[in-house]
């Protein structure tokens, strides 16, 4: 009798450390740091979305609660994938603060 075909094998990624610089990352026997300055992604995740980790494949991390997609090699090397993507503050957000300057500084909020 024959067992059927292994499908293809990835080892796990493991969250094994946050701190409030970054987080750090056991793949292949390696531990990586991510630090939130470059990855702000994980900065205000919990530690529950952060140790939801997929690795779809050997190169490829895929955090579902968070949406984020991240190939190993800019952990890696995270000076060759220059962050394109900024956290901004929503607009919502700014016209509040903006409101609140206002109203600390004597104005009105319109």
């Amino acid at each position: 009798m024959r067992s059927a075909a292994l499908g293809r094998r990835t080892s796990r990624a493991e969250l094994t450390n946050v701190s409030p610089n970054g987080l750090w990352l056991l793949l292949d026997g390696r531990e990586l740091f991510v630090p939130f300055r470059e990855f702000p992604w994980f900065a205000d995740a919990t530690i529950e979305q952060l140790a939801a980790i997929e690795r779809p494949s050997r190169h490829h991390l895929y955090w579902p609660a968070l949406d984020v997609d991240l190939a190993v090699e800019s952990l890696e090397h995270p000076e060759r994938f220059p962050l394109l993507s900024r956290v901004r503050p929503n607009k919502r957000r700014k016209l509040q603060a903006r409101a609140s300057a206002r109203l600390a500084s004597g104005g009105t909020t319109r």
